[in-house]
């Protein structure tokens, strides 16, 4: 349906020639026209994707000799930022679990589990799935870090901080946690990635944070957190487990796109 929308847009304004006749010239004073009317990149690209399946199709089935359409450059697909927390939104969600009301069916230590596990996941900035496979091992208080296995099986060290560390110890010691997962479930057997997406969910009913997020909004948030506390980019890279320094960059985009609203807010000629 949207390619069928795409064909027939561009033959209702470009001129009445044949698809066999259009030249390269066509399609990119259509593009032009598209830009003008500040169409979305993303249905931009949709349109002319539209037309270079349909050109494939009319070289292979039809005997056209030449595609028009692939001697023009697109515009860059749009990065879409990160959503972040702010500093005083992470501080009401780490604490939500210790203040909310004990569920009376469930073991006395699981508050404390939910308030080590967010401590983590913003301490260190793992992903969903590092977490929950962490294990007791992993953790090290004299060090103050934490192996992670990610992405490929490649092990990281990153460090972990004084309130996330007595997190989990309080954790441990009330639920007896020794050996083994870290994490573990009202049955004592590790605690899925999904049980901890349920668990960030709950909590977030219980604070003022206007948005829905998920667990990789934490990890976000403390990318972006560093950035603007003065981190580099490389440092940032190796923390957060990424193999291409081009997928930390979107941070920098977020802290510049925050610096700028303060500037727009603040200054009295911006």
């Amino acid at each position: 349906m949207a390619y069928r929308k795409a064909l027939t847009g561009f033959r209702a304004e470009s001129a009445a020639r044949s698809w066999k006749k259009c030249v390269a010239d066509d399609f990119r004073d259509y593009l032009f026209g598209a830009m003008k009317k500040r169409q979305a990149r993303s249905y931009i690209r949709l349109q002319f994707s539209a037309f270079r399946t349909f050109y494939r199709f009319l070289m292979e089935r039809k005997g056209l000799r030449r595609d028009p359409v692939r001697e023009l450059e697109l515009p860059k697909a749009e990065k879409k930022l990160p959503l972040v927390l702010t500093r005083q939104q992470i501080e009401e969600l780490l604490s939500a679990p210790l203040r909310m009301p004990k569920h009376q069916a469930a073991p006395t230590w699981m508050p404390l589990r939910d308030a080590a596990i967010m401590e983590m996941f913003y301490s260190s900035g793992l992903r969903l799935g590092e977490l929950a496979s962490l294990d007791v091992a992993a953790v090290d208080v004299y060090t103050e870090s934490v192996r992670v296995l990610g992405k490929g099986r490649k092990e990281r060290v990153c460090p972990v901080g004084a309130p996330a560390l007595e997190a989990v110890s309080r954790y441990r010691a009330a639920g007896n946690v020794q050996s083994g997962p870290l994490f573990i479930s009202k049955t004592r057997q590790r605690i899925s990635p999904r049980s901890i997406w349920l668990i960030l969910k709950r909590y977030l009913r219980h604070t003022s944070i206007p948005v829905t997020i998920s667990p990789h909004k934490l990890r976000h948030s403390f990318a972006t957190h560093l950035l603007d506390g003065g981190a580099d980019l490389r440092s940032v890279q190796a923390l957060l487990g990424h193999a291409s320094l081009s997928t930390t960059q979107i941070y920098t985009h977020v802290t510049i796109e925050r610096l700028k609203r303060a500037y727009n807010d603040a200054h009295p000629r911006a």
